[in-house]
């Protein structure tokens, strides 16, 4: 066998790169990094960046904002509240009026023509009312009076039966008393009339019981003729009476009389208030030609011209409210997790690009999709959840909006501050 022969196995180095030549702004560093002040400034610097970041943190979570923002505010219609012919035009587009300027005037001749109509019937009602107030108690006097007038008729009807009646027995009386001496008067005519045929009285005996017979006889007549008047008196008693009694039940209706009178002054009374109705109304109407603002604002959308016929309820304009004006911010609703009413909030306006003051007034109760015409129908197949943004308005501090300088639709970005 050969001998074993031993190898060198060559040694492995590691060669390591040249070290870079030192250049001056190392040197600086290195020399500046062993200065302790300078260890100081770098960890204040630090201290003052986390200090500056947590600062610039609290302010960027300290508010909410949003682009989708608008100015709003009511747009006041004027219309027309009567019918008539426009005689003038006091305004033009886009001028500012104050509240009660005159805008329209119609022609008022015929409404002034329908209030001197109106006060015509009204003072006739009230004439008319007047009279049948002072009836009422002349009806209510009148219908006394004959009711005690009738009752003492009937009182004295009674009386006048009971003496009629008294009269009557009287002349019975008498009657029966002439007939009983008629009687004997006769019986004694014929005893007579026996005693001279036979000459044993006088002739002149004789013709004076002829006389007596006669005399009873007529006053047998004249008691039954008193007796039939006396009769005849009680009968006229008793139609008095009569008469008396229904002159008596006719003034008994005297509170009917007097109660028809005052209804008849009631309907007088509700006359006038409707002719009274009818002349406020003709006198409203004639005031209704004259069209004045409601408010203070801009006027936008005239459409009313001079001699142009309008109807009622017609739009004639808009009048732009500028004092009572505010921001309605459609913001996400992740945005409204912090979010309150009353929180105050920045307001820049792109027009002017100045900032105004301003509060949360209230939140939305829906999103805005849910209250637009035509709502989305989630429950369907192809559902994909978006973020909703909920209308929040927010209205301006007392005395920001007084230059009148804000109009409805401009572009805000307003700021709520929630912390």
């Amino acid at each position: 066998m050969e001998p074993a022969t031993e190898t060198s196995t060559p040694e492995r180095r590691t060669t390591q790169p040249a070290p870079l030549p030192a250049t001056d702004r190392d040197l600086r560093w290195r020399q500046a990094s062993r200065n302790p002040r300078f260890r100081m400034a770098l960890i204040l610097g630090g201290i003052v960046l986390l200090v500056a970041g947590f600062f610039l943190w609290r302010y960027f979570t300290s508010y909410e904002s949003t682009d989708d923002a608008q100015i709003d505010g009511h747009l006041n219609s004027i219309s027309a509240r009567v019918s008539g012919h426009v005689e003038k035009l006091l305004v033009n587009d886009n001028q500012y009026v104050a509240a009660g300027t005159p805008l329209v005037e119609i022609d008022p001749r015929d409404y002034q023509v329908a209030v001197e109509r109106a006060k015509a019937a009204y003072a006739d009602a009230l004439a008319t009312a007047q009279a049948a107030q002072v009836n009422v108690p002349i009806t209510s006097v009148n219908t006394g009076s004959q009711l005690t007038g009738a009752q003492a008729d009937v009182e004295n009807a009674r009386a006048g039966i009971s003496v009629a009646r008294q009269q009557f027995d009287a002349a019975r009386a008498q009657l029966e008393q002439a007939e009983a001496n008629d009687v004997k008067a006769q019986n004694d005519l014929g005893r007579y009339k026996q005693l001279v045929e036979k000459q044993e009285i006088s002739q002149q005996q004789y013709d004076q019981a002829v006389a007596a017979s006669r005399a009873s006889a007529a006053t047998v007549a004249a008691a039954r003729a008193s007796a039939a008047a006396a009769e005849q008196q009680v009968t006229q008693a008793q139609s008095k009476l009569a008469q008396a009694e229904a002159n008596l039940r006719a003034a008994g209706t005297g509170p009917q009389q007097v109660a028809t009178t005052r209804s008849r002054a009631q309907s007088a009374e509700a006359e006038v208030q409707l002719r009274r109705a009818e002349l406020d109304q003709a006198e409203l109407n004639l005031q209704y030609t004259l069209i004045i603002a409601p408010v203070s604002g801009i006027v936008t959308n005239r459409t009313v011209e001079v001699g142009q016929n309008v109807s009622i309820g017609q739009e004639l304009m808009k009048v732009i409210n500028l004092d009572d004006i505010w921001v309605t911010a459609n913001f996400k609703e992740t945005q409204l997790r912090h979010m309150q009413v009353g929180q105050p909030v920045t307001i820049r306006v792109d027009t002017t690009g100045q900032d105004y003051k301003g509060h949360v007034q209230s939140i939305a109760g829906a999103s805005g999709a849910i209250s637009s015409l035509l709502p989305p129908e989630n429950a369907t197949g192809n559902y994909v959840k978006v973020v909703q943004r909920i209308p929040v308005k927010i209205t301006f501090d007392p005395g920001e909006t007084k230059e009148h300088i804000l109009r409805p639709g401009m572009s805000v970005e307003p700021k709520v501050w929630i912390r």
